[in-house]
This record gives C-alpha cells, structure tokens and sequence, in this order.
C-alpha cells in the first residue's frame, strides 16, 4: 500500500450499540472501492474485520480492526470497533488514535444504550461525529420519529443531512438537503437524480433543522439566521466543516450497508468533515522527557524526530506478537532501531505493514499521521510510546477500565498450572483490561476483567490458542478472626519421655487491640527468663496465622504475658513456643471470638430513573447507603458500602439492572463482623473443607 501525505488521511472510528451494523458497513466500504470483489457476512462468518476464532463462534466483534482503505487518492484508517460492553477497552484504544467517529443506529430500534455510550465517550473526548443511520431497507422505519428522538436526546447539534427516498425494500437512496439534489442507489453506482415532487414539502423543515444546527455554530451565520437571510451552498459546507470540527454540529446520514446504499456519499462526508491527523490538538502532541519530565511538543510533521504510541497488541501463537502504533510525528522505516520511552529499552523494527483484518499489506514506511503494524517487538506493550533514540519522548498512556469481576481459575487437568500461568500472562498482552493476580491468602490464581462474556472469551481463547482448559469459580474471601472480650489463660507444656524433657508454662492476658497485633510482658521476678519471652512472642506471631473459630489468621489482638514458671534443665525456646500456642488457642476461645469479613467502598454511577432499584438492591447485599451527588447529564453517583462476600456478581447484576447505563468501581475499605448467622455457615464450610 502507497503512503499517503498527512492531509490525505483519515482515521475514523465506527461506533454503536452491537448490531448496528459496524462491521457490514466495513465490508460495504471495501466493496465499494473494490477492495474485495464480494461483501462478508457477519453470519456467514466471512467478513474482513471480524476473523478471530471466537468472533466467528459468537458472530459479533471483540476486538477493533484496523481496515485501510484507499478512495479518492486519499486513505482511510476504519478502526471497526465492538459493540458489545465487556469490551469498551477496545472502544477507548481505538479512540485514543482515532481522529473522528462514525457514530451507527440501526434505523429499526433507534436510540440503544451502545447509541448514548458512544455519544458520551466522543463529547468527553470532544472528538468530531456523524451518524449514519443505517438498515433504512427495513420494514416500519420512521424516520421523522427517529430524528426527533435523535434531537430530544442529544440536541441541536443534529443537523440532518438527508430525506429517504422510498420506504422498506423500495428504499433507493435519498435526498442532500444542502445540495438539494437525489442521490439514487443501484447497489454499486451512485446517480445524481432530480428531487422527487412528493418531496419537495418534507424537505423543508429537516433543511430547517440543519440551516439551525449550521447557525448555532458561527456568530456571524447566527446573525444572518436572526435577520432571516438564506444561507449560500458555500455558507453552509463552511459552516458544517467548521461546526463538525469542533464539536457543535453532528451530521446525520441514511444509508444500508448490507445493499450498499449511502457509501459514497458517506466516504465524501468522511473526506469533508472529519479532520485529518493535522487538523487534530492543533497538529501537535504533548509529551515528556522520559528521563526528566520535561515537557515536549512533537508536530504532526513527517520532518519531525520519529513518534508513535502502539495502542493495540495481538497475541497469535504462530505468528508471534503484533504491535498496532499510531505515528504521531516523523516517518519510521523497516529495520530502524527505535527507543520504548516507557521500558528505556531499543527495539528493533523488522517487518512493517498495514493491517486489514488479519492480512497484512507489506510497506517500507509509515508516516506521520498514519496507522502501521509491526511483529516480534520484544520490551513493547499496549499504551508505550516508541521513538527516536536521539529526541526520546514518552506520551500519556491509554487510560482503560478498571477491572470490576473477578472469578477464580483452576485447572481441569493436574500440571496445567504452569501452562495456564503463561496464557494468561500472553492474553494480558493483548487484553490490558483484563488482569492476573494471585492472592497470597486463598492461594486462588483471579482473573479480572469487566464482565461474564470477556472472561469466557479468555477461557475459550486459552483452550484454543495454548491448549489449556480451566473451570472458573466464585474467589474464596480472605475473612479474618478477632477477639470482642478478655480472657487470662494458663499454657503449659511438659514432656517427660525418656531422654532430655520439655518443660514451659506461660499465664497470658488476650485482649482486643487496634493494632494488627501487640505483645506485652509483666513479668516480675523472673518467673520466665528473659532469654525465653522472645520465644513466648514468635510462638504467639505463629499461632495468629490461624484463628480457632475457622482457621483464619486473627488480627487486633494483644497479648500480656503476665506470669509462668520454667525448669533449669528441661525448659527450651521450642517449649516456651509450644506453651504459648496452647494459651494462644485456650486464651481465644475464651474472649468472644467473631469472625471478620472484608468490606468494599463502592461508587455507583447510575441515570437518576434507576435509583429506587440499585439502593434496595444495594440494602438487599447488606450494604450501606453513605450519600449521593449529581454528575450531571442526568446521573447520580451513589457512594456505598458492602461486604465483598455480596460483591462479587455485582458487575453483570448492575448491567442487567440498569440495561448497562450503570457502572461502578470498589476498593477495600475495612473489615467487619460478620453477622452471626452468616459467621455460622462460614465456620462448617470451613470445618468441612478441612
């Protein structure tokens, strides 16, 4: 594939619920400029962008693909994202290097929560938008309801761009309102037509709307509108460009990718409307010296030192690993040595390409501006910035979800731990919103990730690509012991067997303390020697790794030695430690032992209307209201305490409550009693493990 200038590029990201149509609106695009000979289907399983395993199993996208396409003597980058929510970690990588968004509503359900996600995510980032309201061949579209529900929700800044000609399996092509002319579809050439007479009266106030939508954009055009002058044709392009770019004015198309109609006019839009990499931050990036924090600025200028951030990375056991990078300044050629400011380590570029879909399209070089692949980097992740070894540069990283449910991984075959160790570290390669931890207390390897469906791709893609098959289960919780009373107990060991004996005795006060764990001696007399209270402490720090109501380790807890006696030839640290342990056991007992169970902060952020369900379902998991404050944009944000024991299915339960508009994040935040009837379940569960 040629390079392309900077001005010649656009790198756009195709938004929507899942089901819009991204992905066919992908094949029609590659059809239409005669990229392939026949267009994919996601059902079919043959289309370009979705090619992975399991994309073609569940016949959905999970992850973005990178298609170029050459239209026009200019190149478009489609970065063809997923739908589907567990994976917004995609959506975000493929913003971050994306320029503008195509924004899909399938013309037969309207505005869907993927529709209000993908508004909210390109307004935060102020990123230029159409929407190409697509699947206009369906049968009972409405499209006036749709654009007044498009305006309703999301506001002036609609400005429809387009009136359908015919309706259902009639559905032709539409009319430009700006231009006022009919574009007419035969499935692969674009016709200009007149406009149909029975038209001409609906017309009129969707040009309306946008001539409104062109005004609220420019002080000048307002004015004009205000005094009640017509716009020019050359008014209103500038005013849209002008308006689209910065973020005031969302045209809307009408199309159907599956018949290919509206492609042509949505590739002219594209090349009109939506900035090229110049056009983007002022044609500049921010970054800093990796080695002093300096701030920098790099142009959007292939005579610039050599830039990029790798967003993307692919895991393929036969082909090795991929690195997807955006070139933010300068050129980077084949066999170039380059530096990873985030691991100040040199790479090595080998092999250099375009990917489309899975093909990859050989080039020597990639310019500012443009997006490339390369393979076999050793040190480079997701969200590193590689550069010029004499201008090194390091930019922010990609900010992604945390994870919010975590299961436990065990093998379903003995000695497939090492195995699994090393998948999972792979697949974390590609996947940074999915993590690995191990907890040091259950000794439960945990997977992370944002939902049910991302850790079922994660399990499948390991038995398919490394060969490992695991069972994933709820995690053990680490619960604790503590004492609520006091007790004063007597621990002796003797032995007397033969050979040298065994001989401590210890009297020690157990009490409940804010601390971890404290040790105390009043010793008078030396009724214990000094050389042996070290002993007393170790045997008391050993025994506190497992409590007596469930075996789990006991914290807040002091512990007074106040009293023993000892023998001048049988008495050892080892027996000292032993005696101890029995007043450890002996002394809690006694003091009112409870359980202890970890508590979570939790920060909900739900739209208002679902309120009365997430706090009582939120009261039903023992949780705790602590207050409420308005985000904006109709939202709230619910801050809440619970025990982790009713958390950890609250990811797919909030999603299903609230038709997944809510999100939240939890950190541990405490321990607390566990309630007594729940303690006592806890406790024969744990008496039958052992």
């Amino acid at each position: 594939m040629k390079n392309y200038k900077v001005d010649k590029i656009r790198n756009v990201v195709l938004l929507g619920h899942g089901g819009s149509g991204k992905t066919t609106l992908t094949e029609s695009m590659l059809y239409t400029t005669k990229a392939i000979n026949r267009m994919g289907k996601v059902e079919d399983g043959n289309t370009v962008s979705d090619f992975d395993k399991e994309e073609l199993a569940r016949q959905f996208s999970i992850g973005t693909s990178i298609i170029p396409i050459e239209w026009n003597n200019s190149k478009y980058n489609i970065l063809d994202a997923p739908g589907y929510f567990d994976f917004t970690g995609e959506v975000i990588s493929a913003m971050r290097v994306a320029g503008g968004a195509i924004i899909l509503v399938d013309a037969t359900s309207g505005i869907e929560v993927g529709t209000e996600k993908s508004w909210k995510y390109t307004e935060e980032r102020k990123m230029p938008k159409l929407i190409f309201i697509n699947k206009m061949d369906k049968e009972n579209v409405n499209y006036d309801k749709l654009i007044k529900e498009l305006r309703d929700t999301f506001g002036k800044k609609i400005a429809p761009f387009a009136i359908p000609m015919g309706e259902g399996s009639n559905y032709k092509g539409f009319v430009n309102v700006v231009d006022m002319v009919g574009r007419e579809y035969d499935g692969s050439q674009c016709v200009d037509v007149e406009v149909p007479s029975d038209l001409k009266d609906s017309i009129t106030p969707i040009r309306e709307m946008l001539i409104e939508s062109v005004a609220e954009s420019d002080e000048e055009l307002l004015e004009k509108y205000f005094e009640g002058e017509e716009f020019t044709t050359e008014e209103i392009h500038e005013g849209l460009r002008k308006g689209v770019l910065a973020g005031d004015v969302v045209p809307v198309l009408v199309g159907s990718a599956a018949n290919n109609v509206g492609i042509h006019t949505l590739f002219q839009m594209i090349s009109n409307y939506m900035p090229t990499p110049k056009d983007m931050h002022n044609g500049e990036y921010q970054g800093i010296h990796p080695d002093n924090d300096e701030e920098l600025t790099r142009s959007v200028d292939e005579n610039e030192p050599f830039s990029a951030l790798v967003f993307k990375t692919i895991v393929d056991p036969f082909v090795g690993k991929i690195s997807l990078f955006k070139v933010y300044s300068g050129k980077l050629n084949k066999d170039m040595e380059v530096l990873n400011a985030n691991k100040d380590e040199k790479e090595k570029i080998g092999s250099l390409f375009m990917l489309r879909g899975k093909n990859q399209l050989e080039c020597n070089q990639v310019v500012a501006g443009d997006i490339g692949a390369t393979a076999k980097l050793q040190y480079t992740e997701t969200g590193d910035t590689l550069c010029d070894r004499n201008a090194p540069i390091k930019y922010q990283g990609i900010q992604l979800p945390q994870p919010c449910l975590f299961m436990a991984v065990e093998p379903k075959s003995k000695g497939d731990e090492e195995k699994i160790g090393s998948s999972l570290h792979r697949l974390t390669e590609e996947d940074p919103t999915f993590i690995v931890e191990r907890n040091p207390e259950t000794k439960q390897l945990l997977i992370g990730g944002q939902g049910t469906m991302q850790l079922s791709v994660i399990t499948n893609k390991m038995k398919n690509n490394f060969g490992v098959e695991v069972d994933l289960m709820d995690p053990k919780i680490a619960f604790r012991e503590t004492i609520k009373g006091s007790s004063t107990v007597q621990g002796k060991h003797k032995k007397q067997s033969g050979g040298a004996g065994q001989y401590g005795d210890v009297h020690i006060r157990f009490e409940h303390s804010p601390k971890e764990f404290e040790f105390a001696e009043e010793i008078f007399g030396g009724s214990v020697p000094k050389q042996y209270i070290p002993a007393v402490e170790k045997g008391l720090r050993e025994s506190l790794e497992k409590g007596v109501l469930a075996g789990y380790p006991v914290v807040n807890l002091k512990a007074t030695l106040l009293d023993g006696s000892y023998h001048s030839v049988d008495s050892s640290e080892m027996a000292f430690k032993i005696a101890a342990s029995l007043a450890f056991k002996k002394g809690v007992e006694k003091a009112n032992p409870v359980l202890l169970e970890p508590v979570m902060y939790v920060e909900v952020l739900i739209p208002e209307d679902y309120m009365g369900d997430i706090m009582g379902d939120m009261n039903k998991r023992r949780g705790r209201i602590l207050g409420m404050e308005p985000t904006g944009d109709g939202y709230q944000k619910v801050i809440a305490e619970a025990p982790q024991a009713e958390m950890f299915k609250y990811a797919p339960d909030l999603r299903s409550m609230t038709q997944a508009r809510g999100s939240f994040t939890m950190r541990f935040e405490r321990y607390d009693e566990v309630p007594a009837q729940i303690s006592q379940k806890i406790i024969e569960a744990a008496k039958e493990e052992d």
